[in-house]
């Protein structure tokens, strides 16, 4: 698969993880590492309706959201047409919202649940659902965390477990940047809680909240060695992937990537009209960002905290506006895309068999 070295390319490699602009606290990003690469892509499903969380199971299968509907479906290991779940109660329709991140309980064969994330009225919530084991069927057992500001855009959305087993939230600031600063709401934010709603007692404030200063997070990845990666879309010079740190706020809205005072500085910073990244996942050495408006997946290379080369373009304009990325149990990547989502920036007009899920197999550089 032919991968772009993008313009962008040689302004990211100065960004610094470090409160300044300039080389790295590590003295420098050391040279890119080839790692792997995506090769053979297949196509596992069509036709969806604006896709936006995915999450697998432990056959295999895989479940994915649908945001204006609020409907679940299964999409099969190998491929095939998607089989409709159920729906879940209580999703409001808004610009940005709706039914968003999914993610599978750890303990999924034995509690059939699955969490979700739903943006409501009054507020964004975060639910429990047990799944029938006839997979046609669900139904809403809790909620799990309730409070969340809501709006007509940025409301995060992203869910996923970590290696400690808690569940980590991404949240937007409801475009209110009065809300990310502010340890007592939970906009703006990535949280962290058990799966039974409480507060893990290492949590810096008591509270739900594990960082703060976030614009709108809507990826989260872990690493092997247990390293958290958040995805932030920015305003309108910069987009973010950071290294969370327990307490750490990240700037917004005083800063953005390298740019303004205060906050942790990104590892990665990209321009929005090749990023605007939604959903990451961690494979081969590298954090791997979907991205909307440019239409392309990232591979950006890590070792831990720091970066460890250069961002390589790959899938660029290929199959529009990519929502969700997630490494498959036998190591591959799927990827949603959203061209039947159709937001005010970055719009790609749908063409047939839109939207789709794809298999990206991940293979040696040569």
């Amino acid at each position: 698969m032919k991968s772009v070295v993008a313009a962008a390319c040689l302004t990211t490699a100065l960004v610094a993880c470090s409160p300044s602009a300039g080389p790295p606290a590590t003295g420098g990003p050391p040279a890119t590492t080839a790692g792997l690469v995506p090769g053979q892509v297949t196509e596992l499903a069509r036709g969806l309706q604006m896709p936006w969380g995915l999450a697998f199971l432990p056959d295999g299968t895989a479940l994915v959201s649908g945001r204006v509907s609020g409907e679940i479906h299964r999409i099969p290991g190998g491929g095939g047409e998607a089989a409709l779940v159920g729906s879940v109660p209580g999703v409001t329709q808004s610009a940005e919202g709706g039914l968003l991140g999914l993610a599978t309980s750890p303990a999924f064969e034995s509690d059939r649940t699955v969490f979700a994330y739903v943006s409501s009225s009054p507020a964004n919530r975060v639910v429990a659902l047990r799944i029938a084991e006839d997979f046609q069927s669900l139904h809403q057992e809790r909620v799990v965390l309730d409070g969340i500001g809501t709006g007509n855009r940025h409301h995060g959305g992203r869910l996923q477990f970590g290696p400690d087993g808690n569940l980590w939230i991404g949240t937007g600031d409801a475009f209110d940047t009065t809300t990310a600063p502010n340890r007592d709401s939970l906009n703006g934010k990535v949280l962290r809680i058990r799966p039974d709603g409480t507060v893990p007692p290492d949590n810096p404030f008591g509270t739900p909240v594990f960082s703060t200063g976030h614009r709108n997070v809507q990826g989260i990845a872990f690493a092997q060695d247990g390293t958290a990666y958040a995805a932030e879309l920015g305003l309108n010079a910069w987009d973010e992937l950071n290294v969370l740190r327990a307490g750490a706020d990240y700037g917004w809205p005083a800063a953005e990537g390298p740019d303004g005072r205060g906050g942790e500085r990104p590892i990665f910073a990209l321009r929005p009209t090749e990023a605007s990244p939604s959903g990451i996942a961690y494979a081969g050495g590298a954090v791997w960002a979907a991205c909307l408006r440019g239409q392309r997946l990232w591979r950006l290379p890590v070792n831990g905290s720091t970066r460890a080369g250069d961002p390589t373009a790959h899938l660029v304009e290929q199959y529009g506006r990519l929502r969700a990325v997630h490494v498959a149990p036998d190591g591959a990547l799927w990827i949603t895309t959203s061209n039947t989502d159709r937001t005010t920036l970055g719009g790609v007009a749908p063409t047939n068999g839109d939207d789709r899920v794809l298999r990206v197999e991940l293979v040696p550089a040569r």
